[in-house]
């Protein structure tokens, strides 16, 4: 059994960037110092300038989730639907699990920063209505990986999978079926393998690949399935994560609140414990790319953490 170390630190100490945020996710840190975040609940991409002022981008129905500037500088965002709904308990903001009434179906959103544009990209893969895209990943090609993460009813919960399109409109295929609730998704930093996170079973899988947006195959030729990187003790919930430049997986963990922290063999697992039961999300910016930004989506926080290892540059920054 793989051990859990608790990294937290005096060294490690949380500042608050912005707060007021309803429910941020999908941070995205910028070169001009800022960090654009979605705001779930408030339907809206947000840009938090570096003295903590807000501005409000765009306006996006649904429930813009996570995000990634994509090759021509816009914002592709995974909408959701409104497959959440929300309510204040004990001073958070919190989701429920059963899709609301308002749910209107998943879409793959651009937004053009300099306009705040939003045009829908995709609704549906072939003839299959998207349900809740949920996050997303460039690859260097230009093209995008994103999870579908599904809805819940009272009774039911989706199987979804995760599926790679390119950003001009042109192609969109389902990858990987089924999965139980995907969410956060990433690239190693040399783009070979695919890590996926399931949200209810606290699980992080990888596919190795064989160039964008191909899945790898097996001796035999058939395409193989994921292998598991990690499955948390405990309950725990797994969201949305990304990958650091030494490839470790930092995926934001809900329930115990913080950065569950994978070594690329899985054998060594850290925990940064955060204040925030609802720790969504996290991106990587700053001098030296060492600055972590996390979305603490209960309190409506975007807080800054030193971080142990450099960040990994995207492949758009």
């Amino acid at each position: 059994m793989k051990t859990v170390t608790d990294v937290s630190s005096p060294t490690a100490k949380m500042r608050i960037i912005a707060s007021g945020l309803e429910f941020p996710e999908g941070p995205i840190a910028m070169d001009d110092g800022s960090v654009l975040v979605t705001e779930i609940a408030g339907c809206r991409l947000t840009r938090v300038l570096p003295g903590g002022k807000i501005e409000q981008v765009a306006e996006i129905a649904g429930g813009p989730n996570g995000a990634a500037v994509g090759p021509d500088g816009a914002v592709y965002v995974c909408n959701n639907g409104g497959s959440f709904s929300f309510h204040r308990k004990n001073g958070l903001l919190v989701f429920g699990l059963v899709a609301p009434p308002t749910y209107t179906g998943g879409s793959i959103d651009r937004v053009d920063l300099s306009t705040g544009e939003v045009t829908t990209l995709y609704s549906a893969c072939g003839n299959r209505q998207l349900r809740a895209p949920n996050d997303i990943v460039f690859d260097a090609a230009g093209g995008f990986w994103f999870t579908d993460h599904g809805i819940r009813t009272e009774r039911s919960s989706d199987f979804t999978g995760v599926f790679y399109a390119q950003p001009d409109g042109s192609s969109i295929t389902e990858k990987i079926f089924p999965l139980a609730s995907p969410n956060g998704i990433a690239l190693s930093p040399d783009g070979s393998r695919l890590y996926v996170a399931e949200t209810q079973v606290g699980r992080v899988w990888y596919w190795d690949l064989d160039g964008p947006g191909k899945i790898a195959k097996n001796s035999d030729g058939e395409f193989h399935v994921g292998r598991l990187l990690y499955g948390a003790p405990g309950y725990v919930l797994f969201d949305s994560m990304a990958v650091d430049g030494d490839g470790w997986v930092c995926q934001g963990t809900l329930i115990e609140g913080g950065i569950t922290q994978i070594a690329p063999d899985g054998r060594t697992v850290e925990f940064l414990p955060l204040t925030d039961p609802m720790i969504t999300n996290i991106c990587f910016g700053g001098p030296d790319n060492r600055t972590a930004f996390i979305t603490c989506s209960g309190t409506g926080q975007l807080i800054a953490v030193d971080w142990p290892r450099p960040g990994l540059r995207l492949a758009f920054p």
